[in-house]
């Protein structure tokens, strides 16, 4: 019945957007946009298509759709920008692209750097400010990323362990994580606390951010950047996972274990808890009610986690976006907050389902509680139909807010994957970027990885116990004297030329 409601108002909503959007245009406000198409065999219905129809009474706005292939689009992409008349609106699939960062520097694309910092006007595109940084060019932002799962990486564990050993609260502070995982590490002689692999890169860096770290690189107070490893939280983290490793919570042999394994130890009940991607922790968890008959939720996805100062920090696993899209100058210069006011419709609930769904009994389909479905009630194929009219409007979809559509339905017993999607809303704000993702150092990409390696294999040597701080800081001082120091430098340079 809830569900039903909640449909009920959704429609009504888009109704009085109806109403309201389209009055402002007596005449459709046409708009080309290039698209990857990914059903090239299958012929879309460009006339009387009705969702482009629904499209275009909720917005007053025509979309002409310009397919390219998606196996050859870069290629077609890269044709198509030489071209003296552009698209007005172009599907970038890589933001850090040498095409994509030469045709903003040329003058190709609209600067929309004010448009999506003026919220009031345009709140459905103000998004995650370092998710932008991300994508920005030259301190400049470009376009509207296309929105991935962000921050995605957190911590989850075994509750009905935890209870166990005697914790039965939800952890808030690094304090609560702390005593989580040393009850952990006490469970039994040949169980772990945390589930620790060959991958050893999301463990640290989720741990040392949490503790205060940068990700990656920071930014002093006099405008220069410096590696991760240099500030102190960083050490911290490594400690936590020390102390830990020394009292028995995590494998001896944790650095030979293949990434492949990691699930496994988890269901076979060797460790309990995993610092990695949140929504494992889902998946975990419907494995168990699947194949070991479990009934009830075992596993628990941990919400924002403070420091002793109360700050919360946290490393996003991904950069937040696949692709942007961007405006082109062909679109002239007076009719450019159209075009930003269709975009920010198009995050917005309406727009989300006709862009990315389409419309009901058409291209999805309710059950009686209201969920979404992607077939009839009597299971008839409709995918040729969905594909014909819908196609690949998707992939103008950038839903910006977060994932604002009707929901489908979830057949697992428990609502951990609700959780996990509330989290990437209620974590983003806190996630720390790399402030130098933007920028590009020759150095780095010649030496990089080999530098990196010189970090990464003296993080683990000292979890281990291995080395000690000595050894520790002897590997940062060799990272610095065969190029790391060179690398901060010209990230530096970059940054600072942003600011000029």
């Amino acid at each position: 019945m809830m569900k039903k409601l909640v449909s009920l108002l959704m429609a009504l909503a888009m109704l009085l957007s109806v109403m309201s959007f389209a009055a402002a245009e007596e005449e459709p406000f046409v708009l080309t946009v290039m698209l990857p198409d990914h059903y090239p065999t299958v012929d879309f219905q460009a006339e009387d298509n009705p969702v482009l129809k629904a499209i275009e009474e909720a917005t007053g706005v025509r979309l002409e759709i310009i397919w390219a292939a998606n196996s050859t689009y870069n290629d077609t992409l890269n044709t198509t920008l030489t071209d003296e008349v552009l698209p007005n609106i172009i599907s970038m699939p890589d933001a850090r692209s040498t095409t994509m960062i030469n045709n903003a520097r040329a003058g190709a694309f609209y600067d929309l750097t004010d448009y999506v910092k003026d919220t009031e006007t345009y709140p459905n595109l103000a998004g995650v400010e370092s998710i932008y940084n991300n994508i920005s060019i030259d301190g400049r932002i470009y376009g509207i990323y296309r929105t991935r799962a962000f921050p995605r990486a957190g911590i989850y564990y075994r509750t009905d362990i935890a209870k166990e050993v005697g914790f039965d609260k939800e952890v808030k502070t690094l304090d609560d994580l702390t005593e989580l995982a040393t009850a952990l590490a006490g469970y039994s002689e040949d169980t772990y606390a945390l589930n620790m692999c060959s991958y050893t890169a999301g463990t640290i860096n989720v741990i040392t951010v949490a503790h205060g770290a940068p990700n990656t690189w920071g930014i002093n107070e006099n405008g220069e950047v410096y590696p991760a490893h240099e500030h102190p939280a960083y050490l911290e983290g490594l400690n936590w996972l020390r102390n830990l490793y020394s009292i028995g919570g995590i494998d001896p042999n944790f650095a030979t274990i293949d990434a492949t394994q990691w699930d496994n130890i988890e269901r076979t009940g060797k460790a309990f808890m995993r610092f990695d991607c949140m929504d494992n922790g889902y998946r975990q968890q419907e494995w168990f009610e699947k194949n070991a008959g479990v009934t009830e939720q075992i596993f628990q996805i941990c919400g924002p986690i403070a420091k002793a100062d109360g700050s919360i920090t946290l490393w996003p696993q991904n950069t937040g976006f696949s692709g942007e899209i961007v405006v082109t100058k062909s679109v002239k210069e007076e009719d450019l907050p159209k075009v930003m006011k269709f975009l920010d419709w198009a995050n917005g609930a309406e727009g989300q389902m006709l862009i990315n769904w389409g419309l009901a009994d058409v291209t999805y389909w309710l059950d009686e509680e209201g969920f979404r479905m992607t077939t009839p009630a009597d299971g008839t194929d409709m995918s040729l139909q969905v594909q014909t009219i819908q196609h690949s409007l998707n992939q103008l979809g950038m839903n910006l807010p977060g994932d604002l559509a009707i929901p489908a339905k979830v057949t697992g017993i428990t609502d951990l994957r609700d959780r996990y999607n509330a989290l990437n809303l209620e974590l983003a704000p806190y996630a720390v970027g790399d402030p130098c993702y933007p920028f590009v150092s020759e150095t780095n990409v010649a030496f990089g990885s080999q530098l990196n390696t010189i970090i990464s294999d003296a993080a683990v040597q000292y979890i281990a116990g291995i080395i000690d701080e000595d050894g520790l800081r002897a590997a940062w001082q060799q990272w610095s004297d065969e190029g790391g120091t060179i690398i901060a430098q010209e990230y530096t340079e970059a940054y600072q030329a942003t600011l000029k």
